[in-house]
């Protein structure tokens, strides 16, 4: 069987009213649709009925897309926060890890039990340190990139000043390109 096309989704989250569309095939590739074969697979005298049935039916069938691609619900973490979260997550799995062979070295009587209850202690503090890390790295990035609006906010008057400089610059460069064209008008009309 083929497959159908992708369709992308609509804006408005809808379902697409296109579809894809193929010809139908036989249900088994090697054999004809109405079951006349030979030892080889060749047809047996059916071969004008299935044409003919071929002919009958239509040239194309409609069919579903196999998926409709829906709207993200959320917006995806800035890389800051991002890795800041993957970092934490990693932490804390091996602080459980810790956690869980500081227990069973402690229940076996092991050597290694005092050891593995003061990493673990460690590395609850840093579990924790990790947890915190990403809720400030969240914070910065929302206060540098302007998602918080509130009057206070650094984003609007970084914004602010690159709008400045951008504009400060398209000044300086009109006029380095004027004095060129006055430059280069004088210098024609002098050699000429």
């Amino acid at each position: 069987m083929g497959t159908a096309e992708r369709r992308e989704a609509p804006e408005d989250g809808t379902v697409a009213a296109g579809t894809a569309l193929r010809e139908p095939e036989a249900p088994d590739r090697g054999r004809p649709a109405d079951g006349n074969r030979t030892v080889y697979g060749q047809v047996r005298g059916g071969e004008r009925a299935a044409s003919a049935e071929r002919a009958a039916r239509p040239a194309r069938v409609a069919y579903r897309p196999l998926w409709v691609e829906e709207p993200a619900r959320r917006r995806r973490m800035p890389d800051p926060v991002r890795t800041a979260a993957v970092r934490a997550v990693l932490v804390i799995a091996v602080t459980l890890i810790q956690a869980m062979v500081a227990f069973l070295c402690t229940m076996a009587g092991s050597w290694l039990a005092f050891p593995m209850v003061i990493s673990s202690v460690v590395s609850t503090v840093l579990a924790t340190w990790g947890a915190l890390d990403v809720w400030v790295t969240r914070q910065v990035w929302n206060q540098r990139n302007g998602v918080v609006s509130t009057p206070s906010s650094t984003a609007r008057s970084l914004r602010r000043e690159r709008r400045r400089a951008r504009r400060q610059a398209r000044i300086t460069a009109r006029g380095q390109e004027r004095i060129r064209r006055q430059a280069g008008a004088a210098g024609r009309l002098s050699h000429s």
